[in-house]
């Protein structure tokens, strides 16, 4: 285990995309999980990460206890979970529970790593409004966590605020991905600069921002696969990051044994090797040709659905119509939105209410992006 932060083995496995059993999206398949689990401790790696909020009833959580502490002695990994202010919390006294409902769920005893979860700007005040700094400091000092810090998705402003008020956090995790690195909504390599300045480790979330980048469009496939035929797409994304300096760890949400065998390919210790010269300049055009194309900045964290009053799939719609902008799949599109949206509301069913906007941490747009669905698909 690394005493040292930066010692961390570079690859996560991130606990928020797990795999579902067929036939039912709710349930987890835990006996595939626990094969990923199985392969990711036998690479030597050891971070996994969860949250209070992932999954239904606490399934990811529940799913750590049962594939990874039941089966692996304590101090053999590491394990984060999150507390959430501003998402199943309606008041102080709810949000404090949280931690002791993650406690009860995974049985970890205590948590390696303990987060402030998702701060964005219209959410960060909720935890001085629940003095959970102050709360989430005393369990570090009683040995119920080893480590705190919060997961960030605002402005290098923000961020530049939050860290010169708590300078006690020992790390910080951002959203880094070579698709929002310029990314005027997400601004990757701004926060990353401002975390940097404050000397703070970071974890990465998004690195393949939601799956996306593990297939991404053909002009940018084929500047990848030109440099390196052999090279995943996701190796391209997670390898560009894990080359930073600063970097504690990268989080990657694989949802199946393959996608784990693919990066334990590249990231495993004795495997992994920072991008070379060659590949920081093919990856320069590759980001270039990503950004002349139009698409919906949608990782698919869910996080604006479960509000919605008119219960629309808002993450399935904007996949429907990113497989017409991005991929030209007109007519697979329209399947997958008229599947996704059967016996649920539709894109044009949207009252504006904007509940949506204030929970999304990609600060998208998602009024005007469902007008735009509702002419395409519902017509």
């Amino acid at each position: 285990m690394a005493k040292n932060l930066l010692d961390t083995p570079k690859l996560g496995f991130g606990l928020m995309r797990l795999p579902a059993v067929e036939g039912n999206p709710d349930v987890i398949d835990r006996e595939q999980v626990c094969r990923m689990v199985d392969m990711f401790m036998e690479a030597g790696l050891t971070y996994f990460d969860t949250a209070f909020v992932y999954g239904k009833d606490g399934a990811s959580e529940k799913a750590a206890k049962a594939c990874l502490v039941d089966r692996y002695p304590r101090e053999s990994f590491t394990l984060a979970t999150k507390i959430n202010a501003w998402l199943m919390a309606e008041d102080e006294k709810a949000a404090k529970a949280q931690f002791y409902t993650s406690l009860e769920r995974t049985g970890a005893g205590y948590f390696d790593f303990y987060l402030l979860h998702a701060l964005q700007s219209n959410t960060y005040k909720k935890y001085d409004e629940y003095h959970l700094w102050d709360y989430v400091a005393d369990l570090k000092k009683q040995g119920l966590i080893k480590n705190m810090g919060f997961s960030f998705h605002a402005s290098p402003q923000l961020l530049e605020q939050v860290l010169t008020e708590h300078p006690e956090v020992d790390f910080v995790q951002l959203q880094l991905n070579y698709a929002d690195w310029e990314n005027p909504s997400v601004t990757s390599r701004a926060n990353y600069e401002v975390a940097r300045r404050h000397n703070k480790p970071i974890v990465v979330m998004e690195p393949v921002k939601g799956g996306t980048l593990a297939n991404p469009p053909a002009p940018v496939r084929e500047i990848l696969q030109a440099a390196d035929p052999d090279a995943s797409m996701a190796s391209w994304a997670i390898r560009y990051i894990a080359s930073l300096p600063g970097i504690l760890t990268i989080l990657s949400g694989m949802s199946n044994v393959e996608q784990m065998a693919d990066n334990l390919s590249y990231m495993r210790k004795e495997a992994f090797r920072p991008f070379s010269e060659a590949e920081q300049e093919t990856m320069r055009r590759a980001k270039e040709a990503l950004a002349a194309i139009p698409s919906i900045p949608c990782t698919g964290c869910s996080y604006c659905a479960p509000g919605c009053p008119m219960n629309i799939p808002i993450p399935d719609i904007f996949d429907a119509r990113n497989r017409q902008m991005v991929y030209g799949k007109t007519e697979e599109g329209q399947r997958v939105y008229d599947r996704d949206t059967q016996g649920r509301g539709k894109a044009s069913d949207c009252i504006a209410c904007g509940q949506c906007e204030g929970a999304c941490p990609q600060r998208i747009n998602i009024i005007e992006r469902l007008q735009d669905c509702a002419a395409v698909f519902d017509n």
